[in-house]
């Protein structure tokens, strides 16, 4: 999935939270990354407000927490603790790349780091719930407007300082921004250290079929405009694909159901793109089963005598065909709070029957149901996405 962003006054951990929990990411399964890192005194909560009449998701996080700063070392200990493991990942590298600009700034030991702006809980929580609602969003590749900056001066710990801070625009690097008439600092260290971290690329929206839009509040109020960033959910066109494979063949006429059951299910662990089966009559009106494999070239010879020595089959017939690939793309949806993974391809969507039968044992109704229940929710996801010149 794609993500572009339009942070036309500024951007931060909170705005880019609220923006992603806006576009679907289950805030129940961003809670649970957090609370894998062993964090307490914390709750985040998805809350709709409107803005200069604009409908928008605020990521409210609230805490205990009284401390004016901390070690970057403590916060790091905590997110490494932090479950799935490319979640704690990108959030580590986030609270390093800010405790390194620090560092650098201020000529410390990074081990000597401590943070104060960006030093408490909500640090941890921001992260952690982008890093995660990126994952559950399937968001591999972001984009970004021009980032709107603010003029001034700002008032941190280390006294008042010119907007944008020194650390902000450290971390800045490589961004693209540009000037708006709001007077302090529209951009934070961790809204800042997320885009980098994410490889954010600049310049407009790159082409893609729009899947959902969402706008992430902040918390300051400006005069005439709303304080919001616009987040764009889409995917991009995916061309089809041709490519040579190689098919096998045998008949067989004395090897049982279970062993043809395991034929199927080596061939597939061995590399196989798909393995089947076909009921066919041989001589002298022998009942028997054709085994055929489908793999590419190079794995041809490998996966032949595999289906030699699991069907003790004297011959193996071998075929080139082309194969086209339709695009497709895996996307997760909720039933009564249990994901449920759906492939997409151009023309229909289809539930994973492992999925479904798991929740449905779990809610205790029938696997129908569930499946229907999953299938309600991608009424609105576009369809053709990559066969635009489609002449049916």
């Amino acid at each position: 999935m794609i993500l572009w962003l339009n942070p036309t006054t500024g951007i931060s951990g909170d705005m880019l939270l609220g923006a992603l929990l806006g576009l679907g990411a289950p805030v129940a399964d961003v809670r649970s990354a957090i609370a894998s890192s062993g964090l307490t005194g914390w709750e985040l909560e998805r809350e709709s407000v409107s803005t200069h009449g604009i409908a928008a998701t605020r990521a409210v996080v609230r805490t205990h927490d009284t401390a004016t700063a901390r070690p970057a070392a403590e916060l790091l200990d905590l997110i490494g603790s932090v479950r799935p493991e490319p979640v704690a990942a990108m959030a580590a590298e986030t609270v390093r790349l800010i405790a390194e600009c620090e560092a650098r700034l201020h000529g410390q030991d990074l081990a000597a780091v401590h943070l104060h702006e960006i030093g408490g809980i909500d640090t941890v929580v921001d992260t952690v719930g982008v890093a995660a609602a990126l994952r559950l969003l399937d968001i591999t590749d972001i984009y970004c407007a021009p980032i709107g900056m603010g003029a001034g001066v700002v008032d941190c710990a280390h006294g008042t300082l010119p907007a944008p801070a020194p650390a902000t625009l450290s971390l800045l690097t490589g961004a693209q921004i540009t000037g708006v008439d709001i007077a302090g600092e529209t951009v934070t260290p961790t809204g800042a250290a997320l885009l980098r971290v994410a490889r954010a690329r600049y310049g407009p929206p790159p082409p893609m079929t729009v899947t959902g839009v969402a706008f992430g509040a902040g918390t300051r109020r400006f005069a005439g405009r709303p304080n919001i960033l616009t987040a764009v959910l889409g995917w991009a066109p995916a061309p089809i694909a041709d490519e040579q494979m190689v098919v096998l063949e045998t008949n067989v006429d004395d090897v049982t159901g279970e062993e043809l059951a395991h034929v199927i299910a080596s061939a597939l662990d061995a590399g196989a793109a798909d393995a089947w089966c076909t009921p066919a009559v041989m001589k002298k009106g022998r009942p028997a089963h054709v085994v055929h494999v489908l793999c590419h070239r190079a794995r041809a010879d490998h996966l032949g005598d595999l289906l030699a020595a699991e069907t003790g089959s004297l011959g193996i017939r071998r075929a080139d065909v082309d194969r086209r690939i339709l695009p497709r793309i895996e996307r997760t949806v909720e039933v009564h709070g249990h994901p449920i993974r759906v492939k997409c391809g151009p023309w229909r969507a289809k539930p994973e029957r492992d999925d479904v039968v798991a929740v449905a044992e779990k809610l205790g109704v029938s696997a129908r149901r569930v499946s229907d229940l999953a299938l309600a929710q991608t009424v609105d996801w576009p369809t053709g996405y990559a066969a635009a010149d489609d002449t049916r």
